[in-house]
């Protein structure tokens, strides 16, 4: 029956890797340096692979030490997380780390957190951002609240709030090119946002302004850089309304058409199936549900593919 390393014997492998020695391994983890040479003897023999080059100047992992650290390492991460929580708060509640799509993040979730830090205290959230869907294998985190059709085999994804958008131009835009797009919007003026491809051709056909959009006007990664590049007055922008509604508010935005079109990808909470034990995701995830109410559209159900 196989049986999987001990917790001792990683950990003498991850403080012998960056620290590239025995000894202050064995000081860090208060163990004899021949304790930590037998532990990783013994994870040596278990693997049956070499995971140290031992060079007179310092230690050296290999390839195969390389590679089986990089496995390992989020998982101690999380071991080490989960045991500070049990210590300082005894069970209730935690530190939650989340993984969150930037503009969503800022613009949606972030103004809402203030009413979740009140109705629970206990729970800590340590928010991360990234750009695309999370790799659980590689990133410490326990869930990540990302754009997606939902489909991540061997994960949950729970439908969280649609990506609902309109045009939105600046004052100084509007005032030289006109209020709506239309079949005269120079196309050099039109944002364009690579996780949206296609947007603007579909918004044309919707809208059944003549023509094409073409790819003429600027591309962007992230729509939170659309936003700011539109409130420049460099162009008019597909936002979603808790993005450019607050800036209209402000005056720095107008937004060009009374309708709006849900895109066919939406925001969810993805996460492993092992984290789904996690009091502190639980109760975030029943709380991040119920604010789908507050957003615009309805958010009871995926959107349509």
């Amino acid at each position: 029956m196989f049986r999987a390393p001990s917790t001792m014997s990683l950990l003498c492998l991850e403080a012998s890797a960056r620290l590239r020695s025995f000894t202050a391994a064995a000081h860090e983890l208060h163990l004899t340096q021949g304790a930590v040479s037998r532990q990783l003897q013994s994870l040596e023999d278990r693997l049956g692979v070499k995971l140290f080059t031992r060079r007179r100047e310092a230690l050296a992992l290999t390839d195969a030490g390389r590679y089986y650290l990089g496995e390992i390492a989020p998982l101690l991460q999380r071991l080490e997380r989960a045991t500070v929580n049990v210590m300082a708060l005894k069970g209730h509640g935690g530190a939650l780390s989340l993984s969150v799509g930037a503009s969503v993040g800022t613009y949606w979730l972030i103004p809402r957190l203030p009413a979740f830090t009140r109705a629970h205290g206990e729970i800590t959230l340590n928010l991360g951002t990234r750009v695309g869907p999370v790799d659980f294998g590689t990133t410490p985190v326990d869930a990540s609240l990302e754009f997606s059709d939902g489909q991540r085999p061997g994960l949950r994804s729970d439908f969280v709030v649609p990506l609902v958008l309109s045009p939105y131009a600046a004052p100084s835009w509007t005032a030289v090119h006109g209020d709506a797009v239309t079949a005269e919007t120079p196309r050099a003026s039109l944002i364009h946002h690579q996780t949206l491809p296609g947007a603007w051709e579909e918004w044309f056909r919707r809208e059944g302004i003549a023509g094409e959009a073409g790819r003429e006007g600027p591309r962007y990664e992230i729509m939170s850089m659309a936003l700011n590049a539109s409130v420049a007055g460099m162009g008019v922008a597909l936002l979603p309304p808790y993005m450019g509604d607050d800036m209209v508010e402000a005056g720095r935005l107008q937004r060009l058409s009374t309708r709006s079109w849900r895109y066919s990808k939406g925001y969810y909470l993805v996460y492993p199936e092992g984290a789904a034990q996690m009091k502190a995701l639980q109760i975030f995830r029943a709380w991040l549900l119920a604010q789908v109410g507050e957003s615009p559209g309805r958010a009871d159900a995926p959107p349509p593919a």
